[in-house]
């Protein structure tokens, strides 16, 4: 019961530290907010983000191969599946913005240049859509636990 509680306690912890370095994101990548610091600080929110997330994704791995329950209860659960595709997906289009982050911070670091508006927003709106869907990912957490 102590590794279940570990792990439980750690992927939990991963989730918050997602949700509020996601956040940080999302509200500071802004074309009105933009400067150099700007987009240090967000190379730097989205490299945590990355390994809360990796940390995120990794204790429910853990979760599910050590866990009490065991893989064949969360592989037989069609909640589950449908939780890891979002997330998945969530993954997947992340990439964007952390390419984007990089590639903001090293033309900031070498011209000084800050990049155009259009960009700015197209990556906004990635970023935001991660942060709309992942309290879906939690809403399908909770009808999981009460038996979906």
């Amino acid at each position: 019961m102590t590794l279940e509680a570990v792990l439980a306690a750690l992927h939990l912890v991963a989730i918050l530290t997602f949700v509020v370095f996601l956040s940080s994101q999302a509200a500071l990548c802004r074309i009105e907010w933009l400067n150099a610091a700007v987009v240090e600080r967000l190379a730097r929110l989205d490299l945590i983000c990355g390994v809360a997330g990796a940390v995120m994704i990794g204790s429910g791995l853990a979760r599910v191969l050590w866990g009490v329950k065991g893989a064949s209860w969360y592989l037989s659960q069609p909640l589950f599946h449908i939780k890891i595709t979002i997330v998945l997906a969530m993954v997947v289009l992340s990439f964007v913005p952390s390419v984007a982050f990089r590639r903001w911070r090293h033309t900031v670091r070498s011209t000084g240049a800050l990049p155009d508006a259009f960009e700015v927003a197209r990556v906004r709106r990635l970023v935001m859509i991660q942060s709309h869907v992942l309290p879906v990912v939690a809403v399908i957490a909770v009808f999981w636990a009460r038996g979906w």
